[in-house]
């Protein structure tokens, strides 16, 4: 299947812009928009006369943006800013997500970006880079991911920073309504404006439902054949979520887990794989075996990868006990307990559910990950062994998930994200993360005094 980045006219590679341009005459101004390393969109607001110069040609940007830490500041270590001369990359729009912004007063929109180098070999640095390497790998073997992802959020009033603490929008549940309508009634008109917005901009929004605990949402992103698309929606989405809350008075958070009590916010991978006709693979005759391997490559892999699954330090208080997230490298027919499961439905469906990642997690780089460990499962016929059933949480005790530093330490030393995602990338990662670490540890909390001031 050819990458989304290839899909322009034989005629006119700005076709889609100029067509765009054509339905859209009271358009002003264009988010331009690239995702970082953690999955933070930078870029610029351009007046719309400059658009089809940046669809023919790009527009410069400086590579060191790509490897900004979370919190928007440089990370020297990766090379990419003093050591670079902080130099320019082009970055080009990708075709397809040029889209009107319909939560804007002023007629706007946007498109999203991917790095190139000056040579036009692709940025090793930039995310949708990193999963397009990895989506070849897969496809040079015949097998063309087939993705839909699910991401969870919460939804806080928008008076919480008066108290420095998250506080659930008024009207919805106090207590756990798991699936509850009330609450989606509550929220009826925030939800009526999101899925109106995510049509707008050609989003495959599905399902929404009340998750388990307050205020707490999920809609489903409907699966493409294009695993780069996919990305791209979880992408677009996540802005069009917190735009969207912002106009209802709310914000909304992807973080992992912004209550203690409470359960966490995931990204939920679901994956076949398709031949060239587009036919499921894990369907198909010699499919449950080829599942099988699949499943056990991204089990015996969750380690390596465990720095994108789970990026920050609040991504590993999601995982506790009894919490819908996992915590070993298990795998299941219809259960939410394991990490890996395989949801009933028809053949024809026959698909694994990657329930590892947070929603935290840079999409690009989770869908790359889970991907590696996919293939090289099946390359090696990696027996995943024994199915789970009932709880998954009996599970004996396991080292996954490690704690935060040690994601770093394993994700710099995997030969298999080394071999996939590439030298460069995770050197750069490692060191993105490491920065951070350091950094987070080096604040002094107010739990710090509340413990230790009068006692030690």
């Amino acid at each position: 299947m050819p990458d989304a980045t290839s899909k322009t006219s034989a005629a006119d590679p700005a076709q889609e812009c100029l067509d765009f341009l054509a339905r859209h005459r009271d358009i002003r101004f264009v988010d331009i928009l690239l995702t970082d390393a953690c999955g933070v969109q930078r870029g610029k607001r351009i007046p719309v006369g400059e658009l089809e110069r940046i669809w023919r040609s790009g527009r410069f940007m400086p590579g060191s943006i790509i490897s900004l830490d979370i919190t928007g500041a440089d990370v020297e270590e990766t090379g990419l800013v003093w050591e670079d001369g902080d130099a320019d990359r082009s970055a080009r729009p990708i075709p397809g997500t040029l889209v009107p912004v319909p939560w804007k007063a002023e007629p706007s929109a946007q498109v999203l970006l991917t790095l190139f180098e000056l040579d036009g070999s692709p940025s090793a640095y930039d995310p949708r880079q990193v999963l397009a390497r990895v989506v070849s790998r897969l496809a040079a073997d015949g097998l063309h991911p087939v993705v839909a992802v699910e991401l969870e959020f919460y939804l806080f009033d928008g008076s919480w920073r008066e108290t420095g603490r998250p506080i659930p929008p008024r009207g919805s549940s106090t207590g756990k309504q798991a699936y509850g309508i009330a609450d989606l009634d509550e929220l009826g008109d925030f939800l009526a404006d999101l899925y109106a917005s995510c049509a707008v901009q050609g989003l495959p929004a599905d399902t929404a439902i009340s998750e388990y605990a307050p205020g707490q949402v999920e809609i489903n992103l409907k699966h493409r054949p294009d695993a780069l698309r996919a990305a791209d929606d979880a992408i677009m989405y996540k802005r069009v979520v917190r735009a969207v809350a912002r106009r209802h008075g709310m914000e909304a958070t992807f973080m992992a887990k912004p209550y203690a009590g409470e359960s966490g916010n995931g990204t939920h991978l679901h994956i076949s794989l398709a031949d060239g006709e587009g036919n499921n693979r894990f369907a198909a005759e010699g499919g449950d075996d080829l599942l099988r391997h699949a499943i056990g490559g991204m089990g015996a892999t969750i380690r390596d990868g465990m720095l994108v699954f789970a990026p920050n330090a609040n991504s590993y208080r999601r995982f506790q006990t009894l919490s819908y997230a996992p915590l070993a490298p298990t795998w299941g027919v219809n259960n939410r307990t394991v990490a890996l499961r395989v949801p009933i439905g028809p053949p024809a469906a026959k698909h694994v559910e990657h329930r590892v990642a947070g929603a935290d997690a840079n999409p690009y780089l989770a869908l790359a990950a889970a991907l590696a460990g996919m293939h090289r499962g099946i390359l090696d016929q990696r027996d995943p062994g024994p199915p789970v059933t009932g709880n998954g949480y009996g599970t004996p005790a396991s080292d996954i998930p490690p704690n935060w530093l040690d994601s770093i330490r394993d994700f710099r030393a995997s030969a298999l994200m080394r071999d996939y995602l590439g030298d460069a990338f995770v050197d750069a990662f490692a060191k993105i993360k490491l920065a951070e670490y350091r950094r987070f540890n080096a604040q002094v909390p107010p739990l710090d005094f509340d413990w230790y001031v009068k006692v030690v």
